[in-house]
């Protein structure tokens, strides 16, 4: 699938696209033509790389794996030190890491290999100066990369290219899913087997939930600022865009956008949906205050600790529909850009990118962190994530959601941060703040609209 799609990109645009490398902020660069690969490592040749991941701003699980990965890589590569480093950011995990690189790079010292987030892919490309992955390496290198016995999904292979080729490498990422305490859905008298597989049925859940509690029972991390990537699903799921397919136009003021914001407007005006910001959102699912949180699979270790420790039974299910709507999730995560221009360097960080989303990578992600297993066939029979899958029902959803993915949207021009502020304000004035859905969608949209024509 990835070859067809390339070789459909080359024959229409010629490669001429790729001529964004260049970038403003770090200086105009000269990618290497296809046939000018850059040349593998002598055995002797010392190289040292650095490697920024938003993972390592998070102690636990998530910086003890991500160190033993960088640490096995290592022992293989005996000629390769990877120097770790976490995002140079005071936010949250996740949040402005092209930032981070952009200021390592004015100061001329950027990462060699950075995880970014995909919303940055567009800026990362065309003005940060990210490295064409493809034509450094080559087609059969990154199709071999990407393949082998337990291929990468074809959902999850692509979304890192730009123009059909590869400059972003797939590295960790997971859907939206709806988790729940159990123990509490039983308190109030629903059954094991609830049905939540619409907005309408979580709606009567959560209403339940509520009225033997005397709170609400509800969050929603799509609905406040840090979610965009989830309220990007829903939009889709009710039949909405954020985006125009062709990339010139906002659309997050249509109506498939709207009624997904009226539904959270709904669930709030019912008493079910709480109003809380992103990390209190998980702080009270996890203290068991609250009983359902649609939220990143990514928190799934946190929430599992979470409920041996208060004694309740945590489960989850997918994305909930519109209706009879099809569900369309989107990714949150990361893809692993390079950034240096000394071939050496990127020989090296080309091998780091490959471990990083080899078999052996997602074997320890998927079960020290949570993320979804990109290579997904490790969970069939036969494949060392198998025992783990049958043994912990909670991936399933997660894996099930893969199949129906769209990417997570990038938006066009240097203020795609500034459009994704307008709509999660937008969505928390219209949800939280008795604003109108409808008119302050619309007004969001034309502001946005003028972002990205500048």
């Amino acid at each position: 699938m990835r070859t067809s799609t390339r070789t459909r990109a080359l024959a229409l645009a010629g490669v001429t696209a790729l001529a964004l490398t260049g970038c403003a902020t770090a200086g105009t660069t000269t990618a290497a033509s296809t046939s000018d690969v850059i040349p593998e490592l002598d055995p002797d040749q010392q190289v040292e790389i650095v490697f920024e991941s938003y993972n390592l701003l998070q102690a636990g699980a998530w910086t003890d794996t991500i160190e033993g990965l960088v640490a096995d890589f290592e022992a293989e590569h005996p000629n390769i030190t990877v120097k770790a480093q976490p995002t140079q950011t005071t936010g949250a995990a996740g949040s402005n890491t092209v930032g981070s690189v952009q200021t390592q790079m004015l100061a001329g010292n950027p990462p060699d290999v950075a995880q970014l987030t995909f919303d940055t892919l567009d800026f990362a490309v065309t003005e940060l100066g990210a490295q064409p992955v493809e034509q450094l390496v080559g087609s059969d290198a990154v199709d071999e990369a990407l393949g082998g016995e337990h291929p990468m999904h074809e959902r999850a292979a692509t979304l890192g290219d730009w123009d059909g080729e590869l400059y972003g490498m797939p590295y960790v990422f997971s859907t939206p899913v709806l988790f729940y305490n159990a123990s509490a859905l039983e308190a109030a008298g629903l059954p094991a087997d609830v049905d939540l597989s619409t907005w309408d049925a979580v709606e009567e859940a959560a209403a339940a939930v509520t009225a033997q509690t005397g709170k609400p029972s509800l969050t929603i991390s799509c609905a406040v600022k840090g979610g965009s990537w989830c309220m990007q699903g829903m939009i889709r799921s009710a039949g909405g865009r954020v985006l125009s397919e062709d990339r010139s136009t906002i659309e997050f003021g249509e109506d498939g956008a709207v009624a997904a914001v009226q539904e959270l407007r709904d669930l709030f005006d019912a008493g079910v949906l709480a109003n809380e910001d992103s990390t209190a959102q998980y702080e009270s699912f996890a203290r068991g205050d609250t009983v359902f949180q649609l939220n990143t699979s990514a928190l799934q270790s946190t929430f599992m600790a979470a409920a041996d420790a208060g004694g309740w039974t945590l489960a989850n299910t997918g994305m909930p529909a519109f209706g009879d709507q099809q569900v369309v999730p989107t990714n949150s995560g990361s893809a692993l850009f390079m950034f240096s221009q000394d071939p050496a360097k990127q020989r090296a960080s080309w091998e780091f990118m490959q471990f990083m989303t080899s078999d052996r990578a997602y074997e320890k992600i998927s079960t020290g962190i949570g993320y979804l297993p990109l290579r997904t066939s490790l969970t069939e029979e036969g494949g060392a994530l198998h025992e783990w899958t049958q043994s912990n029902p909670l991936v399933q959803p997660n894996l099930d959601q893969l199949d129906d993915l769209e990417p997570w949207v990038s938006y066009p021009g240097d203020s795609y941060v500034q459009v994704d502020d307008l709509l999660a304000t937008a969505i928390e004035d219209a949800v939280f703040y008795g604003e109108d859905p409808a008119a302050t969608m619309a007004d969001a949209q034309e502001r946005a609209q003028g972002l990205i024509a500048e």
